[in-house]
């Protein structure tokens, strides 16, 4: 292939990882990060903050300089959080050139506004196509070269698989599709029941209910799925199944180790950023308003804005009314 230059917004966790990912699978990378320190850590092969103990390929371009960043890119990765999304792409609107592809690597809709990234892009950059990049990955793993396996989702899906070429890897496997709204809606629910399969651990409530809140959890991700238009086989895959099953099994995940920490009573300020805890009240509007039955959504979202207590929110769930396992 030709040289294909990238450029990653964000230079946390998932930006370093995918940055070397993406040098890896031969193309020219530059990260940029407001962070100054960060940058000049980045240039010296090491990113202690957020991938402490992993070696970084020192060739890796870094800056906080977002015109150079930019300059000549062919294809643009955001992986800034969910929530500043919209204010990120305001800052680089003038500066990215239309047509150049802008691939979303968060997780989450919009808190205020119950809107989805891929339109918050549509919004701001008319003029370039959205692609999502999604899929159960700890930014550690992928950091250190482990398998990895991920989807990339586009509306049009001949450009969904021209992107998963560019970005794979011996051990970062890229699968696509032409379901963009179902990988974002997979990607950005299974945060909260992963928050909700956290806490009930957390409460010490045992196996059991961890496995009861993660399957009937996947329940309502496919309804809410369903009322968005997403096709049942994109719930089932990477970015639906697969994400909610590592989310919601280790504390490796920022948002099962937030609910962990609720659900034993530990402090919850300063904790590492877990996307989840925006999303769930919007998700539980989201479901109140399109008529979706969706209890442990509204029970996270009650719990987070200390309306219920989880012991609450569990009595209730138990007390619901019995019926057939596929409703």
């Amino acid at each position: 292939m030709s040289n294909y230059r990238i450029t990653v917004l964000g230079g946390g966790a998932w930006g370093t990882a995918l940055a070397l990912t993406m040098a890896r699978a031969g193309n020219s990378v530059r990260l940029w990060a407001r962070d100054e320190a960060m940058v000049a850590a980045i240039g010296k092969g090491e990113n202690p903050r957020y991938l402490p103990g992993i070696r970084l390929d020192p060739a890796l371009e870094a800056t906080t300089d977002l015109d150079a960043a930019l300059e000549g890119v062919d294809c643009v990765l955001v992986v800034t959080p969910a929530q500043v999304l919209r204010a990120v792409l305001g800052e680089v609107r003038t500066k990215i050139p239309a047509h150049v592809p802008l691939v979303l690597c968060a997780k989450g809709i919009e808190s205020t506004t119950g809107t989805l990234l891929s339109q918050i892009a549509g919004e701001i950059l008319p003029q370039n196509p959205v692609a999502a990049l999604s899929g159960p990955s700890f930014a550690a793993d992928v950091a250190r070269g482990l398998p990895t396996a991920v989807v990339v989702a586009a509306q049009d899906e001949a450009r969904a698989a021209a992107l998963a070429l560019r970005f794979s890897t011996d051990s970062f496997r890229c699968y696509s599709t032409g379901d963009l709204v179902g990988v974002e809606i997979g990607g950005a629910l299974k945060n909260v029941f992963a928050i909700a399969a956290g806490a009930v651990t957390g409460a010490g409530l045992g196996a059991s209910a961890q496995a009861a809140m993660v399957t009937r959890g996947f329940v309502e991700l496919r309804r809410i799925g369903a009322a968005f238009g997403a096709e049942p086989e994109t719930l089932m895959g990477l970015s639906g199944l697969g994400d909610l099953l590592l989310s919601s099994a280790s504390a490796q995940s920022r948002n099962f180790g937030y609910g962990l920490a609720l659900g034993r009573g530990e402090p919850l300020g300063g904790r590492p950023l877990a996307e989840g805890v925006a999303t769930a009240g919007i998700a539980a509007r989201i479901a109140r308003e399109r008529g979706v039955e969706a209890p442990i959504i509204t029970a996270v979202a009650g719990i987070l804005a200390g309306a219920i207590t989880i012991q609450e929110a569990v009595s209730a769930l138990m007390s619901r009314p019995l019926r057939h396992e596929a409703e």
